[in-house]
């Protein structure tokens, strides 16, 4: 085996891994965050997300299964990301700063009985811990998708949040949990608002 096909070998072989564990400890986390999205739905609430880099890419691909369909035919669902508008995104990071982008967005876009949907890796990026603390002062619960040690947001969660912490260091290897997390999110939300 040369080199580089070790290199891409053991890519495969740490992803595998690193879902194992989190198979071991993410499914209670899974299953509740599943549950406080379904109910909000089913009560006319909404999912927003956010999130930088690949959690932007990953706020954008949950909510587009949410409005569109995930794997089964049934009416759109209430999803928003909050990282799409960039006249939004450029005139809030112009006139104030950067890591007002979600919060702002929150304050104007949702309502007691929404989640929101913050999403880290390290769990300390500025923004999405300003968005958490506006979803809170609007009555807003949260699922917190982190990794590594959970960061600052982990302290930021209060009762009712669900954090889904993926148990792991390499950026690369939480995302790869984040995206089978949101995969499930969206069956379970699928199977609790139109079961099969």
């Amino acid at each position: 085996m040369s080199k580089l096909e070790e290199r891409v070998t053991k890519q495969f072989q740490d992803s595998i891994a690193t879902k194992q564990a989190a198979l071991g400890t993410l499914v209670p986390h899974i299953l509740a965050a599943g549950k406080l999205m379904a109910d909000s739905l089913k009560h006319e609430g909404k999912v927003m997300s956010c999130g930088n880099g690949g959690s932007a890419a990953d706020s954008q691909h949950f909510s587009a299964e949410l409005l569109n369909r995930y794997e089964r035919e049934r009416p759109g669902i209430a999803g928003i990301a909050l990282t799409t508008d960039t006249s939004t995104l450029t005139s809030i990071s112009n006139d104030y700063e950067y890591n007002e982008i979600f919060s702002k967005q929150v304050r104007a876009l949702g309502r007691k009985g929404d989640v929101l949907l913050a999403i880290s890796t390290s769990g300390n990026s500025p923004n999405v811990m300003r968005a958490i603390d506006a979803a809170h002062e609007r009555g807003i619960k949260v699922v917190a998708l982190t990794g590594k040690d959970g960061g600052k947001m982990a302290a930021q969660l209060k009762d009712g949040d669900v954090e889904i912490r993926v148990p792991a260091k390499v950026t690369a290897r939480i995302q790869e949990v984040h995206l089978l997390a949101l995969h499930c999110l969206c069956d379970l939300i699928d199977e609790q608002l139109f079961p099969a």
